[in-house]
């Protein structure tokens, strides 16, 4: 079976060995540089998966086009202090990296990854955001169940995520959790913006994403793990003493239509693929 014929299969792909550790090391590396460089006003943009309706601001809603910090919802205390060193505070890094940023182009657009999307049929594919997830040890959050293509919608749907572990992922440290097949779903819901501003969850099908037979994807330091935009995906609480840094990437094919709502805008005439 080829990797095109397993991955709509399956709906994902698991890619061992895809980046060496030292490619894998400079990237957290960037990570750390970008942080300690990163001047924290006191207003803090929250990043929680369950609450993104809630917690949307101008600061988020105008990441696609900057380099952005997003917090863990519990980095601060009562009185608004952090209770950490601002890196281990941070969710994540986004979400035009993989533009702006040398150490972060290079790895989004390696020979292998090339290779990878042509073997994937994406010809008019487009990476239109990044982000470098941190999931620090004992205060890394839940990511809750969703579909990658309720944040990123075309019409028709061509949302592939890809995903790369920076550490070895396990079970303790919040790996991925995903069914094979289960992409093979309606789409549920559309992440969008309001006309009056702010941004609203449109409900395509009230029906849950069920959990039910999702395995756990745990995986080594340098893996890539391809996701289909359908594909309901989780991650848990890091609850152990080791960080789980990932670095992901997702990409459209630049030929459909993005519409103006969603919540990441970008101009896709310029854009550019792997």
């Amino acid at each position: 079976m080829t990797l095109y014929d397993q991955f709509n299969n399956d709906g994902y792909l698991i890619l061992k060995d895809f980046y060496t550790e030292d490619q894998c090391d400079a990237v957290m590396n960037r990570g750390l540089e970008l942080s300690n460089s990163f001047n924290f006003d006191g207003h803090p943009s929250v990043f929680q998966t369950n609450e993104q309706t809630r917690t949307s601001d101008d600061y988020f809603l105008n990441s696609g086009n900057n380099i952005s910090y997003f917090f863990e919802k519990d980095a601060f205390d009562e009185s608004g202090k952090l209770k950490n060193d601002l890196f281990h505070s941070l969710n994540k890094i986004g979400h035009a990296l993989h533009d702006l940023d040398p150490v972060f182009e290079k790895f989004s657009r390696s020979p292998q990854l090339k290779a990878l999307a042509t073997e994937l049929r994406l010809d008019n594919y487009v990476i239109i955001q990044s982000m470098l997830i941190l999931k620090h040890a004992k205060i890394g959050g839940i990511v809750d169940v969703h579909q990658d293509a309720t944040f990123l919608y075309t019409e028709p749907n061509s949302c592939i995520g890809f995903w790369f572990a920076l550490e070895d992922a396990t079970i303790e440290n919040g790996c991925l959790w995903a069914k094979p097949g289960g992409h093979n779903t309606t789409l549920r819901s559309w992440f969008k913006r309001k006309p009056s501003g702010g941004t609203e969850m449109h409900i395509f099908d009230n029906e849950p994403l069920s959990m039910d037979d999702m395995i756990p994807l745990e995986v080594k330091k340098g893996t890539c793990i391809v996701l289909h935009g359908f594909l309901p995906h989780y991650s848990l609480p890091n609850t152990s003493g080791k960080s789980r840094q990932a670095y992901s990437i997702h990409t459209i094919d630049s030929q459909l239509k993005y519409p103006a709502a969603n919540w990441l805008q970008r101009d896709l005439s310029v854009l550019k693929g792997f």
